[in-house]
């Protein structure tokens, strides 16, 4: 093979699955994760002790079960890409429909989480570590939610969607999943 039989698909490179604007937003929504959670390791530099004892009382298994939940809710979103190209939509909506459900159960988790940590005092103002937590699992729970909102108006008439409105999706649903995997270890298991 020559150098001249490589051909460069461009348009691939400029319209990668679900739009280029998607992927600016991604990448916006990554930085911005990734800054505060810059922020939050200078921070617990500055006061190890304080991170440590207030990492200790998060609930590794409701986070590492939340884990299990959005990472299963991308493999089936993934699926359901899968199966719309091979115009297979009733699978498509089925796996589409399971990872709502996996996504609704990180939802109840976060949210029976959130309760006993606001029962137990620890709120946005108990200390630095409670703030960077708050914040950072507020803002992705917010994401999750949009997430779901996305996924249930692409799966109510998913025979009529484009494929680049399926790949959007999926694309957004893994950025969640993404951000929960930097978050998850940062706050929970490093310190």
């Amino acid at each position: 093979m020559e150098l001249k039989d490589i051909k460069i698909n461009y348009k691939n490179f400029y319209y990668p699955p679900g739009g280029i604007l998607l992927w600016i937003i991604i990448f916006l929504e990554l930085i911005t994760f990734g800054m505060a959670l810059v922020a939050l390791v200078f921070s617990a530099k500055e006061n190890p002790q304080l991170f440590h004892e207030s990492s200790l009382h998060l609930n590794k298994t409701f986070g590492t079960i939340n884990t299990i939940f959005l990472l299963a809710s991308g493999f089936f979103v993934a699926n359901a890409v899968h199966n719309f190209k091979e115009n297979n939509f009733n699978k498509a909506s089925f796996q589409v429909k399971i990872a709502m459900i996996g996504g609704l159960l990180f939802i109840l988790l976060k949210s029976i989480e959130y309760y006993t940590k606001i029962a137990s005092g620890f709120v946005l103002d108990t200390n630095t570590f409670f703030t960077f937590y708050w914040l950072l699992t507020g803002f992705h729970l917010i994401h999750v939610i949009v997430g779901l909102v996305i996924l249930f108006v692409l799966n109510r008439n998913l025979k009529t969607k484009a494929i680049e409105d399926v790949e959007a999706s999926a694309a957004f649903w893994h950025m969640c999943d993404l951000i929960w995997l930097l978050l998850f270890p940062v706050l929970y298991l490093i310190f």
